[in-house]
Order: structure tokens, then C-alpha cells, then sequence
């Protein structure tokens, strides 16, 4: 059953992404940016997010991976004076090998760690500043409990994402992936 796992975690990634985006785009809509040190922790952990996605996409090492990984990492040569060097490193070599894909592996490893760390912090300074709501009052006369009207409204969420992402898994596993990564690179 390791198709399942590998189908899980990639379509998974993608439905992570799609909430991911529809947060940010919530988040755009009612001004949250005004509320800096949040906004810019989570702005940090989208880039951290979209860094472990992107070393996870390298590592199935089809004909996609290998030429994202080429084409991405030689974007890092355009830094003046150290461009060059820099892609050498993190390649481990003078082009996309096993070495990188090594090097890519661990950091999908380790990233989710700091991703865990910046989620913490964003969420510690959103307790500080208030979340945003769709009224934009911060009175506390219309307030609803947590417990058990978003509990409901949330586990009602997560099942109909953990319904979508089943049904793509097992009925559709290949919908959202390239045909080209399954060449090997």
C-alpha cells in the first residue's frame, strides 16, 4: 500500500497549497496585512512552504523534477559574484545529480521543522493582534463561543477536504501530476 502514502502526500501537498492560497487570499480581503509581524511571519512561511514543496517535487527524479530542479536552482546565478558558486553547492557538483537530489531530500526532511517553528510564531502574534473578522468590529457584544459552533463548522471542513482528497487519491490519483515525471530523469 505505499501507492496510497505517495498518492496522499502529493495530491495532499496540492490541497494544502489550495488552503494555503484561499488563507492568504482571506487574509488579503479583510486587511489583515495591516497587522505587520503576523503578516510578514506568514509570509515568511509561505516562502518556507513553497521551499519544501519544491524540494519535495525534485525527489520522484522523473524528466519534471529534474529539469525544475535544473531550471530553478540556475535562477540562484544571477546573484552578482556569488551566483555561480552558490548553484555549485547546492547542486553538489557542476549539474542536477544525485548528490543534489541527496541534499534535497534532507532539506524536505528538515524544512517542515521550521515550517512547524514559523506557524508557532505566527500564531503566538496572532494571539497578540486579534484575528481579522468579516465585520471588522472588534466589539465583544456579537461574539459567538468557540466551542462548539466553529468546532462543528471546523470538523465539517476537514471532513469534506479529507472527502475530496480520498476521492482524488483513489480515484484519480495522476490528475494533478505531469505524464513527463514518470520518465526517469
Amino acid at each position: 500500500y505505499g501507492w496510497i502514502i505517495r498518492y496522499l502526500h502529493a495530491n495532499g501537498a496540492s490541497m494544502f497549497f489550495l488552503c494555503l492560497f484561499m488563507h492568504v487570499g482571506r487574509g488579503l480581503y479583510y486587511g489583515s496585512f495591516t497587522f505587520l509581524e503576523t503578516w510578514n511571519i506568514g509570509i515568511l512561511l509561505l516562502f518556507a512552504v513553497m521551499a519544501t514543496a519544491f524540494m519535495g517535487y525534485v525527489l520522484p527524479w522523473g524528466q519534471m523534477s529534474f529539469w525544475g530542479a535544473t531550471v530553478i536552482t540556475n535562477l540562484l546565478s544571477a546573484i552578482p559574484y556569488i551566483g555561480t558558486s552558490l548553484v555549485e553547492w547546492i547542486w553538489g557538483g557542476f549539474s542536477v545529480d544525485k548528490a543534489t537530489l541527496t541534499r534535497f531530500f534532507a532539506f524536505h526532511f528538515i524544512l517542515p521543522f521550521v515550517v512547524t517553528a514559523l506557524v508557532i510564531v505566527h500564531l503566538l502574534f496572532l494571539h497578540e493582534t486579534g484575528s481579522n473578522n468579516p465585520s471588522g468590529m472588534s466589539s465583544d457584544t456579537d461574539k459567538i463561543p468557540f466551542h462548539p459552533y466553529f468546532t462543528i463548522k471546523d470538523i465539517l471542513g476537514l471532513m469534506i477536504l479529507m472527502l475530496l482528497l480520498m476521492t482524488l487519491v483513489l480515484f484519480m490519483p495522476d490528475l494533478l501530476g505531469d505524464p513527463d515525471n514518470y520518465t526517469p530523469a
